[in-house]
């Protein structure tokens, strides 16, 4: 029987934090209501990787500070092998590229509609 968990990378900005694009490289902005619970619920059946470009000892200062750290393995400026990646930036391919084109070029972040 394998117990092994599928392995996912979750983004920081816009996705566990309140983050409207304005990017500010010394602070990271505070955490996004029911992130929390979206991280412990997802960590019963997976390993969580958070994902970022920010400093990574900030971000992980950032996580102890919000007492989000216990759900993470790792924190990571690389696109590791995963199960799937969950960002604020970011289109699904469906295997259409005409498709894709047009998501692409109508793409806005949520926080910019």
């Amino acid at each position: 029987m394998n117990n092994c968990k599928k392995k996912i990378l979750i983004d920081l900005d816009g996705v566990l934090n309140y983050y409207d694009g304005k990017f500010n490289e010394n602070l990271i902005p505070q955490v996004r209501s029911g992130a929390d619970e979206f991280l412990k619920t997802l960590n019963k059946s997976a390993d969580l990787y958070l994902f970022t470009t920010r400093n990574l000892i900030m971000s992980v200062k950032w996580l102890i500070k919000n007492k989000l750290d216990i759900y993470f393995k790792d924190v990571t400026n690389v696109k590791i092998p995963a199960y799937l990646y969950i960002d604020d930036r970011t289109i699904c391919f469906d295997g259409n590229y005409n498709k894709m084109l047009k998501d692409i070029k109508e793409f806005k972040a949520y926080w910019k509609h």
